[in-house]
């Protein structure tokens, strides 16, 4: 209980803010249809219309817990309005996108750091490719592909990959290099080949780095889907219900569809992390 006491105290204080915000940025509107109606509203008028209007400008939390509720248990998850099913959409696109970014991180990690000549031409290219903005990469990227008549899922997936790769890249770089001189020269007076090394010392010791460097790139992953689905007018995605929310102003939905996306990172996340604890415990490198 004493561990849950702050971040539940954070909670609550995020709560109280969060209301007190939407109180603040919906009153406006509550204002204005009393003077048009020719009446002056109390205090606890305010606060009663700011807690249940339609569109407001920033939803209450509990509008916002309901329209994720109706969302996830209050449609069909093949009902085009559920965001079960168009988490899915979302999750699919991801799962691919991450699954291609990690192998490519990894597969240039380990290039880089056995290949000095790979080390100075690709890892600054790979730094370089970051400072771009994802929102300028990602409409060029599905007009491209349409133009050669690729759409759905593979074109998320390539956004979504490119976001991935790189913390998974910088993560294995740093781990495949944690061993120290002194446990490689080690290994050198058994004879042990590069491989022997790569086997025995430095892929066992990069495991913590990679690990965290997934989570990175799967919660990155999620970010470059859901980026994918807005430039393409999607209708289906996460991203698309963002998008459709934007169009007709309907912000309990844009909001829904937000912690949607963030449980839906978590939920990877967490993943991720009981694979870690199962493979590290599997090395002897946790208890």
């Amino acid at each position: 209980m004493s561990r849950l006491l702050p971040i539940l105290t954070v909670l609550a204080a995020i709560v109280v803010l969060w209301y007190g915000a939407a109180v603040g940025l919906n009153s406006q509107w509550t204002y204005d249809q009393a003077a048009r109606a020719g009446a002056e509203p109390t205090f606890v008028d305010v606060i009663e219309d700011t807690m249940m209007q339609d569109r407001p400008v920033l939803p209450a939390p509990h509008q916002v817990a309901e329209g994720l509720w109706q969302g996830v248990a209050g449609q069909k998850i093949t009902s085009k309005r559920s965001l079960v099913y168009h988490g899915w959409i979302t999750l699919s696109a991801t799962m691919a996108g991450f699954a291609l970014g990690a192998a490519a991180g990894l597969l240039l990690a380990v290039g880089i750091v056995h290949s000095r000549a790979m080390d100075m031409s690709v890892m600054p290219w790979a730094i370089a490719s970051q400072t771009i903005p994802i929102l300028a990469i990602a409409p060029m990227v599905i007009v491209v592909l349409a133009s050669l008549g690729i759409k759905g899922l593979i074109p998320k997936a390539i956004i979504a990959a490119y976001l991935s790769f790189f913390p998974v890249l910088v993560g294995m770089v740093k781990g495949l290099r944690a061993p120290d001189a002194m446990q490689l020269d080690l290994l050198s007076t058994y004879n042990a080949s590069e491989p022997q090394a790569f086997w025995k010392l430095r892929l066992p010791s990069s495991m913590p780095y990679l690990f965290a460097s997934l989570k990175v790139g799967i919660a990155s992953a999620l970010v470059g889907t859901i980026v994918a689905e807005l430039p393409a007018g999607a209708t289906q995605g996460l991203g698309a219900r963002l998008l459709s929310g934007s169009y007709y102003g309907q912000t309990v939905q844009i909001w829904a569809a937000l912690f949607g996306a963030a449980i839906l990172a978590a939920g990877l996340v967490v993943i991720v992390g009981v694979i870690e604890r199962v493979v590290l415990r599997q090395m002897g490198l946790v208890r």
